[in-house]
């Protein structure tokens, strides 16, 4: 059993990571901008010039004809910023890191080289939970996006999306060679990933078999979940199901085939 004293001194270890962590993350003005700014400026500027956007997001159901486009939008934006972020940044650090033999010199230090695995996920949430509120606020306050109907179920839909995202990139993470390989493999899996979600076309809105596929997908379970809590739809008890799997799944894949050098 660990002494308080050790256990104090890796808390702290990992606290200064994760500071660093996010120095570094603050350090790259594209990365800061796709992960926090990026999600409020495009609701705001598809509210601003789509013609969609006041209108009913779907006049022939009883729930979403009571919402506006861009509302119905919403979900749709945060599940593709948390798609940017986990599926894209992420395991192109992770995997830049390993390539520059970050990874090899910190499996020669008394802190553990997963650590900056829980850094990485740590300062990338926070910039997820501050992109959501800033889009939330923004969108509110420029173009009319009503308040989510369960912020509760929201918060708990964001929380399993964003697991099961970084579950997915960890897996790419642990497997790519280099940032090269991580870049093309991630942006692979993010452009489908993309398509349900519902970026292209509003999951309400696609074929019925679409829907069906997109729900047992990590993004396209978590904009559907993220879209039934904003919308006041039934408790999405299957898409959290779906969310949890993935995570549950993915993540001892990635520990089982990660390679620190």
């Amino acid at each position: 059993m660990s002494s308080p004293s050790v256990t104090a001194s890796l808390t702290g270890a990992q606290a200064r990571l994760t500071a660093v962590e996010a120095r570094l993350f603050l350090r790259e003005p594209s990365g800061a901008f796709f992960a926090v700014l990026f999600p409020a400026v495009l609701l705001t500027v598809l509210g601003l010039v789509m013609p969609w956007a006041d209108l009913p997001f779907n006049d022939q159901d009883p729930i979403l004809s009571q919402i506006n486009g861009i509302t119905g939008y919403a979900p749709t934006v945060l599940a593709l910023a948390v798609a940017t972020v986990g599926l894209s940044s992420y395991p192109q650090t992770v995997a830049g890191y390993r390539g520059r033999g970050v990874l090899k010199r910190l499996s020669t230090t008394p802190v553990p080289p997963s650590r900056i695995l829980v850094a990485q996920v740590l300062v990338n949430l926070a910039a997820l939970l501050v992109a959501a509120v800033l889009m939330y606020v923004l969108g509110v306050a420029v173009v009319d996006v009503a308040a989510p109907a369960q912020p509760v179920v929201l918060l708990l839909a964001f929380l399993l999306t964003v697991l099961a995202a970084f579950a997915v990139g960890s897996v790419i993470a642990a497997l790519a060679p280099n940032a090269a390989a991580a870049t093309a493999w991630g942006m692979t899996v993010y452009f489908v990933s993309l398509f349900f979600a519902g970026v292209w076309l509003p999951l309400p809105l696609m074929p019925d078999v679409v829907q069906t596929i997109a729900g047992y997908t990590p993004l396209g379970a978590g904009s559907e979940a993220l879209a039934a809590a904003w919308y006041g739809q039934p408790f999405p008890t299957t898409s959290l199901l779906v969310l949890v799997a993935w995570t549950v799944v993915g993540v001892p894949v990635a520990a089982r085939f990660f390679r620190w050098s």
